[in-house]
């Protein structure tokens, strides 16, 4: 299974440079200030990478969302019981959550994918890829054996491989799982987790001090191998974000643009450009989230959220709203007229471009 892994790895691609290039210089030419639409041409620029075009149409559009529960919850570090993963994931399906509604509203397929539920799932439209019923507390060992870890990783490549969307998001629901994104977090990154750890869905201060006092003792105890990617999720980790993970992998290896959304998802997606850094340039951030750890994660991932809405309900949800913005950068690039069809002369920008350059 590690050597399907490594297939995965090495069969990612550099992003299109030539394509890139052809894309600049189509903006150069589009009847606007140069860089008045800032983000949204750096984004069409950067779709042009990926996908090896200068025009591009996201009109179908993915949300996947994988399950899991996280057996340090009963360390009483989430205000929520593990109950809830389950009816959540449930109601995903069902249309009844945010992420659903917003999903909803604007055409956007959704999969929720249990790799980890601790229950039973049958009877509903969860996509079963269930490899334990939850894992281990990590203040008392591993979270999972690393084997489990990488058929979590492949698990998530693989249902991003298969999907026939143009774009793909990549969410998650777990209770507890901050937690373990915290601790991931803090190993990657050689931080300490008082620097990393949030409040996730509310916490007293007597439980968020214990929280972070979980998470040092999860590190202490596993002893996880910063440089080892497995290492780190198998012992203080977790199956959701084993399998977001993945499914940045095999987002780039598909050759697809894929979005982050808030802490959990940023997390796993450190994981992925620390087994590939190449995964780096198929990111799109979506929006800033208010846990703590975020922003040392997306400092070192490279990039910077589009929105910033003091959002932090997970599910995914930032991502359906980050697709609609990069439809709007491919549209302006693939319809609005250049300077030459609106009929304008365009030296007086001479100068300013030379200064841009």
């Amino acid at each position: 299974m590690q050597s399907e892994l490594g297939k995965i790895i090495l069969s990612i691609k550099k992003p299109c440079r030539e394509a890139m290039e052809e894309a600049r210089k189509r903006q150069e030419k589009l009847a606007k200030p140069p860089g008045s639409l800032g983000k949204l041409e750096e984004l069409s620029i950067q779709i042009a990478g990926i996908t090896g075009r200068v025009c591009n149409h996201l009109e179908k559009k993915h949300l996947l969302i994988f399950a899991a529960d996280n057996g340090v919850v009963c360390e009483g570090v989430s205000s929520a019981p593990q109950s809830v993963t389950l009816k959540q994931a449930v109601n995903l399906t069902e249309g009844k959550t945010g992420a659903a509604v917003l999903a909803d509203r604007f055409g956007v397929k959704i999969t929720v994918c249990d790799v980890g539920i601790n229950g039973d799932i049958s009877g509903t439209s969860v996509l079963d890829r269930k490899i334990a019923h939850g894992t281990n507390n990590i203040a008392q060992g591993p979270a999972m054996t690393k084997e489990q870890a990488v058929k979590a990783v492949i698990t998530g490549a693989e249902l991003a491989r298969s999907t026939e969307a143009d774009i793909i998001g990549v969410g998650e629901m777990g209770i507890g799982n901050t937690t373990t994104a915290s601790a991931v977090s803090a190993v990657l990154l050689d931080a300490d987790a008082e620097q990393v750890t949030g409040r996730g869905g509310g916490l007293t201060d007597n439980a968020f001090n214990k929280k972070k006092a979980v998470i040092k003792k999860a590190i202490e105890i596993n002893q996880p191998d910063k440089n080892d990617v497995i290492d780190v999720i198998s012992k203080v980790g977790g199956l959701d974000i084993a399998a977001m993970c993945g499914a940045f992998l095999g987002a780039a290896d598909s050759g697809k643009p894929v979005v982050v959304d808030g802490f959990i998802s940023a997390a796993a997606a450190l994981c992925a450009i620390r087994l590939c850094p190449l995964v780096s340039n198929y990111l799109i951030a979506s929006h800033a989230s208010s846990e703590t750890g975020f922003d040392f994660v997306m400092k070192e991932l490279g990039i910077s959220p589009m929105l910033n809405l003091n959002m932090r309900l997970g599910e995914g949800s930032g991502c359906v709203l980050a697709f609609q913005i990069a439809e709007a950068a491919c549209a302006v690039m693939n319809n609005m007229a250049t300077f030459e069809e609106a009929g304008i002369n365009d030296d007086y920008l001479a100068e300013i471009r030379k200064n841009m350059r």
